[in-house]
């Protein structure tokens, strides 16, 4: 198996990332692997606490009998797009991109394996089939899927040169101040909680520019433009100036008046240039329900 490591994965140590990839193989295991040369880095032998690179090629050389595989479920897709090398999925709140160490089933690559089964990409691994970038469980909307290797690295590629136009809604808590603002602050992840990303001087550089499009009394409603693409990126931004997005109880907005599944933000608009083609592809969803729900609520108390 070949692993190619992403924008998102530099400076992740070798074991806990492939222990993310490999949900089957516990971290210990993998370190044995990684000892005894069963993983190889760009071809080399590493430690295990080798910080990795963006394009480090992983090669996993465990025997495929070894392996776990993910298991194909049949679960409704929303497909918004589709042609012959990719497809756009509308991903719900509350499903997971790929596979865990703790979640294995119900997750999009799951639903993805029933549907097209083998007519996916799998640079990034069996339990990442398909998958070009991710949007965490409970961020809403639009998800670029690759069918094939070469569309995968096409795809990759304009992510990596900041090509592709991402743009989120959210509705944060507190009165935004200003317009709009780039936000130009590091990314890295926080060392007292793993499962957290944090702004410190040595993180990987983020930028996410932002602008409000509505006030209310106690919330903003905001578009959000991702010039990169780190780990919670939205969310540790606009968490660190002082205004998270609203029910994000892990980065600090605790639980609101409005019950939602955790924070209420939503992927809703993508542009990019079809795989092999000048053709460029923008795509826009409706707000979805969650989003609705507490936009509602802020307006019935105007």
């Amino acid at each position: 198996m070949i692993i190619i490591a992403g924008e998102n994965e530099e400076n992740t140590r070798l074991d806990v990332y492939l222990a993310e990839v490999m949900p089957d193989f516990s971290r210990s295991k993998i370190q044995n692997y990684i000892k005894s040369a069963d993983i190889l880095i760009n071809g080399a032998s590493k430690k295990s606490s080798y910080l990795l690179r963006e394009g480090d090629r992983i090669e996993v050389n465990i025997p495929e009998e070894r392996e776990l595989k993910i298991v194909p479920q049949n679960i409704p897709i929303d497909i918004i797009y589709e042609d012959e090398n990719m497809l756009v999925v509308n991903k719900p709140s509350g499903m997971l991109t790929h596979p865990t160490n703790l979640e294995r089933t119900d997750t999009l690559v799951n639903a993805l394996l029933y549907k097209f089964g083998e007519n996916l990409s799998d640079v990034n691994g069996e339990f990442r089939r398909g998958i070009l970038h991710r949007l965490d469980r409970n961020t809403s909307g639009l998800l670029m899927v690759a069918k094939n290797n070469k569309s995968h690295e096409f795809l990759a590629e304009q992510i990596k040169k900041h090509a592709i136009v991402k743009k989120y809604r959210a509705i944060l808590r507190g009165i935004f101040p200003e317009d709009g603002k780039i936000i130009d602050l590091p990314i890295g992840r926080n060392p007292n909680q793993p499962c957290k990303m944090t702004v410190r001087a040595d993180g990987k550089p983020s930028r996410t520019i932002l602008k409000v499009i509505k006030r209310f009394k106690e919330a903003s409603v905001v578009e959000l433009i991702l010039i990169t693409g780190r780990t919670h990126q939205i969310r540790v931004h606009t968490s660190y100036l002082g205004y998270p997005v609203y029910n994000d109880t892990l980065y600090g907005a605790g639980k609101g008046k409005v019950t939602t599944q955790e924070q209420v933000l939503q992927s809703y608009f993508l542009r990019f240039t079809k795989p092999f083609s000048d053709e460029i592809i923008e795509l826009e969803i409706q707000p979805d329900e969650k989003y609705q729900k507490v936009l509602s609520y802020f307006e019935s108390r105007k």
